[in-house]
């Protein structure tokens, strides 16, 4: 299945690192001093404004859960990463998070509970007509098990399978992704 660029997508779910930020990995990022975005998302997030009804970040964070990242922190770098990207003319219209680390969690992607919390809070999201663009086979099952098209970061994991089932479409960025879905381009 391909990204039909002619076809109007109502919602956008993100993955956070290695997305819209440098990734750590094996580690995590700690504070906003460590978060650090990658080039082109700001462009990327003022494209996405104008083509998407909702724009949602779904990020696991298990650090939290295993006592090495406080909730506090990451809060904080959600608040800094909201506040850059709307500085710079982008949006996000809501940030979930799963503390959880446990991989049963309901919330923990693969599973669906950070999107039917979306869901909750944004009535008329529908999945089928939804893009969810992460990093990981957890974020591609996430969109995946959701009804959505995904689109796979090649950023932190260069050699994916570009064949996988769960892989509508590859782009090596975010911002390589927003160009390629930007109206004038259609």
């Amino acid at each position: 299945m391909a990204i039909y660029k002619n076809k109007r997508y109502h919602s956008l779910f993100l993955d956070r690192d290695g997305v819209i930020n440098y990734e750590k990995l094996g580690d995590y990022i700690y504070n906003r001093n460590e978060f650090k975005f990658y080039p082109g998302s700001f462009e990327a997030f003022r494209i996405f404004n104008a083509l998407f009804q909702h724009i949602i970040v779904v990020t696991n964070q298990r650090g939290i859960g295993r006592g090495l990242v406080k909730a506090e922190a990451v809060e904080d770098i959600h608040r800094f990463m909201q506040h850059q990207i709307e500085a710079h003319g982008g949006r996000i219209d809501a940030i979930y998070y799963c503390p959880d680390a446990e991989t049963v969690s309901n919330d923990r992607k693969p599973n669906t509970g950070m999107g039917l919390q979306a869901l909750s809070d944004f009535e008329d999201i529908n999945f089928s007509k939804s893009i969810m663009v992460g990093n990981t086979n957890s974020d591609m099952m996430f969109g995946r098990n959701l009804g959505m098209q995904t689109i796979f970061i090649r950023s932190t994991r260069p050699d994916v399978d570009e064949d996988a089932p769960s892989i509508d479409a590859v782009y090596d960025s975010l911002y390589d992704f927003a160009v390629e879905l930007k109206p004038d381009k259609f």
